[in-house]
């Protein structure tokens, strides 16, 4: 028995599954998970010293590669200081100016915890400023465990199989609507009805939690166009794709700005963090400014906040030398070299892109929704995945995730990836 085995028995003694987060269990992909014991650049390792070329990324926010000299020197000058105070720093000041230059429609910023924290808060945020109950989520959209939102959700509660979690009550669950993610009809039809009671929709401009979806044209300014007209807010969650797209996010890369927006993963460097800002009006509701209460005894610890504040620097860095640009390149060529392989193998497999993010679907034909996505083979994608592990690839252990470039992959690093995708294709099909 190998070492990873060896901790996932033991693991499950004491812990739930083994894992503390769902999907790390590869219960949807057979086998059990590895344990990593370290990472560098593009690379981790496991604890029997096998070692991969990362695509996850610790699930998106490792955009400058694992242990970034540049950030671990930092975390470094903030370890011999304290590790939290209970009080406030000037790191988290630096921090949230970073964050309101970076992304107009951001005025005010309150850092929290978690994606899970920034959703759940902004959500109440919304209630109290519009005194309205109901909220509309897209089918397939994950915004965090909160009990409001677990309703056909995307990540691990489709993963496995359980996107209405047991414990949410109908109480709890009565003033959340669910519409068809990309379907602008249905979301004007609603707001005909029931506008007037609505707070907020909440939406991942890029779906990254059922794999990786595209906003089709015309469906962000729909939902800008609706709320704006019934005094509804509209909310961004942006936690995978703040400052992956670019520095101003989803919102400026297609040109549509929220009310409120979600962040998380990127802004704290590799540490947990999440935050949620938007218009000063709507923000200054937060206690102790208003009277809409949130808060956290760890939010805006010091090395959340300086980790994030070296990664922001890092990243207006390859703003300015044109680094985001390349990066999407590479990530277009990973792509068209996936797409070649299927050509030249006679497969009709959908492969969804944008800047550094990248799913393929195990299914022909237009992936543009939940119900569009859930129509891929997950048995052949589980022999994918077990097939690029053994070619030293690491892809997230679930067909409903995104794939992330990092500024790390380079040239030879895509090019074998392309090659050992050709050579499990080929494998699994033979």
């Amino acid at each position: 028995m190998n070492r990873s085995a060896e901790l996932f028995k033991e693991a499950n003694k004491y812990i739930p599954g083994g894992v503390n987060s769902p999907v790390r269990s590869f219960k949807a992909v057979g086998g059990q998970p590895l344990f990593i014991a370290k990472g560098k650049g593009n690379r981790i390792w496991d604890v029997d010293n096998n070692e991969y070329l990362d695509y996850v990324g610790s699930w998106g926010p490792l955009i400058m590669g694992h242990a970034h000299p540049y950030v671990l020197e930092k975390l470094e000058e903030a370890f011999s200081l304290g590790t939290s105070f209970g009080a406030p720093t000037e790191v988290e000041v630096l921090l949230a100016k970073k964050i309101v230059n970076a992304i107009p429609s951001i005025e005010k910023v309150r850092m929290v915890n978690s994606g899970t924290e920034a959703t759940m808060s902004a959500l109440r945020l919304a209630r109290g400023y519009t005194q309205r109950d109901k909220v509309v989520k897209f089918e397939g959209c994950y915004h965090g465990h909160v009990d409001s939102f677990l309703v056909k959700a995307g990540s691990g509660a489709i993963t496995l199989g359980v996107p209405d979690s047991p414990g949410v009550t109908e109480g709890t669950s009565k003033d959340t609507i669910l519409l068809p993610y990309n379907d602008s009809l249905a979301i004007r039809e609603l707001f005909e009805e029931q506008g007037e009671t609505i707070a907020a929709v909440i939406v991942e401009p890029v779906a990254g939690n059922m794999g990786l979806v595209l906003p089709k044209e015309g469906f962000l300014e729909t939902l800008r166009d609706v709320t704006s007209a019934y005094g509804a807010l509209l909310i961004f969650d942006e936690v995978i794709t703040g400052f992956r797209l670019g520095l101003g996010g989803a919102q400026k890369y297609y040109g549509v700005s929220p009310d409120l927006t979600c962040l998380g993963k990127i802004i704290g460097g590799g540490l947990p963090v999440g935050a949620y800002g938007g218009k000063k009006e709507i923000m200054d509701q937060i206690a102790p400014s208003g009277p809409v209460y949130q808060a956290g005894t760890l939010s805006g610890n010091p090395l959340a906040m300086t980790a994030g504040l070296a990664m922001m620097e890092l990243l207006e860095r390859e703003q300015v030398n044109g680094g985001y640009k390349r990066l999407a390149s590479l990530t277009q060529k990973l792509v068209d070299g996936f797409n070649n392989n299927l050509d030249n193998l006679g497969l009709n497999y959908t492969i969804n892109s944008v800047g550094s993010m990248f799913t393929m679907f195990f299914t022909d034909g237009a992936v543009e929704s939940f119900e569009d996505a859930m129509r891929g083979n997950v048995a052949l994608f589980e022999k994918y995945f077990q097939g690029m592990l053994k070619e030293g690839i690491y892809l997230a252990p679930s067909a409903f995730e995104t794939g992330f470039v990092s500024f790390l992959h380079g040239e030879e690093d895509i090019q074998y990836t392309i090659e050992a995708h050709y050579r499990v294709l080929t494998e699994i099909h033979a």
